[in-house]
């Protein structure tokens, strides 16, 4: 056993691990009959992972609709400690790769910080490039993950326990993806393993590395200084719309290679407002999109109406009001926060 594995292994980074995978959700039941016999289940699942026969279990699907239809598959507790447990170890070598203007899933970075980013940008150039890429998750190919993975991780047992990461969601994410077919593919690689379930800390931390050297190619080969991605969400800016005309075309064969598409990239001046993020860039201000306090006003009027009818308590009510306020104060929203308060009587 590797002293790499055995890091991973310790009940030192399981305890880690499960008090990461714990936090938020301590009253549900499944959190809930781990904690009461913590001990047990660690140590159980310690010796699993350490002579090698760990399993994943089954995934619990469900969609949410906010801010658009998704399948979430949550995997079982104990697997999400096992799943921290292993970004504890593959994490910190990779944030060294990671470039500074990538924000999704990493410390002191996050949604907030890539708004400001790109409202940063807006004020200095004039034109955008706006680019999401479609069917993300349910995209990733499983072959070309693996081997980014393996070019920087030289422990078999660590690499065992990321296959059987990956063979676990390869269904997760079946319905969720329309085919794609790209130059030189034959009936072979309609069949090729894909797809990560949205829901697993591993996938998100996955997602990035997917999309490292791509964020290197960004930098580095189109030179674009003016650049900010969250997820599958990214900017380029530039001066020169001729410029971006072209980094188009090239972003594009870059993400082929991906076996990755673009959705109707959009180049247009910044002042006209950047849709990034629930929220609306501008060089001078920052809007809440119109659809996305429609939908707190939706959701808060269902709290309120618990509430009246005691079904919950004073704080959850509190909570998801402070909760959006403190979001919606990111952008120029003070208006807009009064008014929707104001319809209820708290």
């Amino acid at each position: 056993m590797s002293e790499l594995f055995e890091r991973f292994c310790s009940f030192a980074n399981l305890y880690d691990a499960y008090r990461k995978a714990r936090k938020g959700k301590r009253g549900k039941a499944s959190v809930a009959g781990f904690e009461y016999n913590q001990e047990q289940e660690l140590i159980k699942l310690q010796d699993e992972l350490s002579s090698g026969t760990w399993r994943p279990g089954k995934y619990t699907n469900f969609y949410v609709h906010e801010p658009k239809k998704r399948l979430i598959s949550a995997a079982p507790f104990r697997d999400r400690v096992a799943h921290h447990a292993l970004c504890n170890i593959l994490e910190p070598d990779w944030e060294r790769r990671f470039i500074y203007d990538t924000y999704a899933n990493r410390k002191n970075k996050g949604t907030h910080r890539a708004i400001l980013r790109a409202n940063e940008f807006s004020k200095k150039y004039a034109y955008v490039l706006q680019c999401d890429i479609e069917q993300f998750f349910p995209s990733i190919d499983h072959a070309i993950l693996r081997d980014m993975i393996a070019a920087h991780l030289d422990d078999e047992g660590l690499m065992n326990v990321v296959d059987l990461i990956l063979q676990s969601g390869i269904l997760a994410q079946t319905e969720q993806y329309q085919m794609k077919w790209f130059e030189g593919d034959d009936l072979f690689y309609a069949f090729r393993p894909r797809g990560l379930p949205i829901g697993n800390l591993t996938s998100q931390f996955w997602g990035n590395v997917y999309l490292c050297a791509f964020d290197h190619f960004i930098k580095r080969e189109l030179r674009a200084e003016g650049y900010a991605r969250y997820v599958d969400d990214f900017l380029l800016f530039s001066d020169d719309k001729q410029v971006l005309h072209e980094w188009k075309g090239k972003i594009a064969a870059r993400q082929a290679k991906l076996r990755l598409t673009l959705h109707e990239p959009q180049i247009f001046p910044v002042n006209t407002g950047i849709p990034f993020l629930g929220f609306r860039i501008y060089p001078t201000h920052r809007r809440l999109k119109k659809k996305r306090g429609i939908a707190f006003q939706r959701r808060f009027r269902h709290l309120y109406g618990q509430w009246i009818a005691r079904e919950i308590d004073r704080v959850r009510l509190d909570a998801s009001a402070l909760a959006w306020c403190a979001h919606a104060s990111w952008g120029d929203t003070y208006g807009l926060r009064r008014a929707v308060l104001s319809q209820h009587v708290l």
